[in-house]
Order: C-alpha cells, then sequence, then structure tokens
C-alpha cells in the first residue's frame, strides 16, 4: 500500500503481471513538495515505489519517504553464507534518492546506518504506557520483558518499569530458538507482563517467552510489538491461553483481523 501525500494510489496489473501506473491519480495529488508513506506487501511494492518515484522526478517534484516497515530489516548482518539483503534493500532504496527517508521501528541500527538520510520514529515508546494504563499495570510489582538484548537496547530507556530480560540462542539458518534465559531481578510474587519488542511473525519467540514468564508467577502476559505479521495466525500464540492480549501498529496488520490483537492506526500516534 502506498500513499501520496496522505490518498492512497491504486495500481492495475496488465495479463502478463507488469504494473499499470495511473499517471493522473499521481498527478491530482501532487503538491509542491511531497510525502510518500510506504507499506511494504510484497515484492512488488518495491516495483511500484519505483515507478511513482520515477513519475515525481521527471516533473521535478521534491518528495519524502515514511517506511511503514522496513522489508528484509530481519537479515541485518551475515552469518555463514546467508545473503544480506537488507542491505540490497537499502541500497535500492537509496538509488531513489528521497530527500529524506523515516523508518518506522527498525529491527536494529543497521537498517538507518545503511538507508541515506534516514530518520526513525519508534511508536511503541510511546505505547508501553499506553497500554500498562489499559491493563492496570502496577509498576511496583509487575514488569516489562524484553525478549532479547537488540529489544533491550531498543526500550529498557523507559523510566518508571522494572524489568526483565531473555538471553536466547536461536539458529540463523532456521530461525528455530534453541533456548531462552531471564536475567533480572526476579519476581517473588505474582505480577503482571507486558512483552515488548519491534517484530512479531509466528510467535515462537513470545510463546517461549510466555512459557518462562508463567513459571516464574506471571498471571496476565500482554505482547505489544510495533510491527505484526499476517503469520501470527498461523502460528500457535493465539491459541496457547499464554498471552491474554497482542497490541500492535497498522505498520502490517489492519485493525478487526482478531479478537485478541489490538491493532493502533499510525495516525493517532
Amino acid at each position: 500500500m502506498m500513499k501520496l501525500n496522505g490518498k492512497e494510489l491504486s495500481f492495475k496489473t496488465f495479463p502478463n503481471g507488469e504494473t499499470l501506473v495511473d499517471g493522473e491519480q499521481i498527478l491530482t495529488h501532487m503538491t509542491d513538495f511531497n510525502a510518500i508513506y510506504w507499506k511494504y506487501e510484497d515484492d512488488g511494492d518495491l516495483i511500484r515505489l519505483m515507478f511513482v518515484k520515477s513519475y515525481l522526478d521527471a516533473r521535478g517534484a521534491n518528495c519524502s519517504l515514511t517506511i511503514a516497515y522496513m522489508p528484509y530489516s530481519r537479515m541485518d548482518r551475515v552469518e555463514g553464507t546467508s545473503v544480506f539483503t537488507l542491505k540490497a534493500a537499502a541500497a535500492f532504496i537509496n538509488s531513489l534518492r528521497f530527500e529524506s527517508v523515516t523508518v518506522i521501528e527498525p529491527h536494529s541500527d543497521v537498517t538507518p546506518a545503511l538507508i541515506d538520510r534516514s530518520l526513525t520514529k519508534y511508536p511503541t515508546l510511546q505505547l508501553i504506557g499506553q497500554v500498562a494504563a489499559e491493563i492496570g499495570f502496577d509498576p511496583e510489582q509487575d514488569y516489562l520483558f524484553f525478549p532479547d538484548a537488540g529489544a533491550q537496547k531498543r526500550y529498557s530507556k523507559v523510566t518508571g518499569y522494572k524489568q526483565l530480560v531473555g538471553f536466547k540462542e536461536r539458529d540463523f539458518r532456521t530461525g528455530d530458538i534453541k533456548s531462552l534465559e531471564v536475567v533480572g531481578q526476579l519476581p517473588a510474587g505474582a505480577f503482571k507482563a507486558i512483552i515488548v519488542d519491534d517484530l512479531c511473525s509466528y510467535g515462537g519467540t513470545f510463546l517461549r517467552s510466555a512459557e518462562k514468564l508463567k513459571a516464574l508467577g506471571a498471571t496476565n502476559i500482554y505482547l505489544l510489538v510495533a510491527h505484526c505479521e499476517k503469520s501470527i495466525y498461523k502460528g500457535k500464540l493465539l491459541g496457547s491461553g499464554l498471552i491474554d492480549r497482542v497490541y500492535t501498529t497498522d505498520t502490517i496488520l489492519e485493525p478487526g483481523g482478531h479478537d485478541d490483537i489490538h491493532v493502533y492506526e499510525m495516525g493517532g500516534l
């Protein structure tokens, strides 16, 4: 999905799969300085972004880009024979030469380092307070839980919350979690926990985290992630009974997909 100056652009496809771009609708929404909001759904969106930016360039129109979720951001390093696909995707974005590129909740510091003229926004930092208020979070006895060191680095700057951190060992080739340990001042009694991270796919990390938190005495567990993929519907997390509610933004999911998922609209943040 792509919006130009707040107006969604529509695309058609030729019988052979090529994209048909409607230049008239771009002209209708074009202004002196233009802003594209880009919500990645599949690799075809990369081509559509290229066509729209090329059309604007041909008319001398300035343009900024906001990326709801940066594709390939999980592949932010090379291990063994893995392909550094984030670097290639960032190089493609750079080749389009936007005036600025705002990335919402990047997976790591590698993304803004690779993208030229980049800015970052972290809505989760704001949402922690909103979710805590909604669930009746007690800062004296309840906890934020960060599933790994990356999440701790992104979100531990929030103050006024007790925190626990998970250290997981993952098979980078398959993505499977081999083990997860909890570190921090462990709770002495019953408590609520909010698991905080940037991305949920099938939910394996959070399922393992919830099992650990339950064993430590958690009575209610909530998950807050900036980006939630549709694959969560195929995973075991929602039907596990371990997570009371999932909170996320509409950078990937749309509202109304599941009763146990609350989707915040980015326009309201």
